[in-house]
């Protein structure tokens, strides 16, 4: 895969509907390669599914999310999340979630592109702070820490551990103002 055929849109709620099952084998792919996302070992292909559907989806046409979805080719490789239906006092900031690289697709520079494409986004709604969380330790920590985001502290405990259920791992909060 050669990351400069990537190409990235934003799904909407249509969009969304017709890659459920392309969008459910790469989440099922990053859980069972131990990403720290939410799910736990065993995880089945139409857990997956569900999740897309049951969680994203209405989120999605609600509004107040933001979708992006980063290809090689047809291939999705790549999708990270903005949510950002806040309360009043919170209108200035948003939350990132669920970013998600293939396996076979790291290491070419996607997870970085999606990062940057949905600060542009958040800018242009006008949020001026964004947060996320990470498993501590992560591969993924010291990207977020190159792109700006600083730690604004560790929960220990926070979430079960993917691959090892009875694990309890660290997460680290952080955050970048835009």
């Amino acid at each position: 895969m050669n990351a400069n055929l990537m190409t990235m849109t934003s799904l909407c709620a249509d969009e969304l509907t017709g890659c459920v099952a392309e969008l459910g084998a790469l989440l099922r792919a990053c859980v069972h390669d131990g990403a720290s996302v939410g799910f736990v070992m065993p995880y089945s292909v139409d857990e997956s599914e569900a999740f897309w559907r049951g969680n994203v989806l209405p989120s999605l046409r609600e509004g107040g999310l933001i979708l992006l979805v980063a290809r090689l080719g047809d291939t999705i490789a790549g999708t990270v999340q903005l949510d950002y239906d806040t309360m009043p006092n919170q209108r200035h900031r948003a939350e990132v979630r669920k970013l998600l690289v293939h396996p076979d697709a790291r290491r070419q520079g996607i997870a970085r592109a999606l990062m940057t494409e949905i600060e542009r986004h958040a800018q242009r709604l006008q949020r001026s702070l964004i947060t996320l969380d990470t498993r501590t330790g992560d591969h993924a920590e010291p990207l977020y820490a190159a792109l700006g985001y600083q730690a604004a502290g560790v929960i220990p405990g926070y979430a079960r551990a993917p691959l090892n259920g009875e694990r309890f791992d660290a997460t680290t909060i952080m955050y970048k103002a835009l």
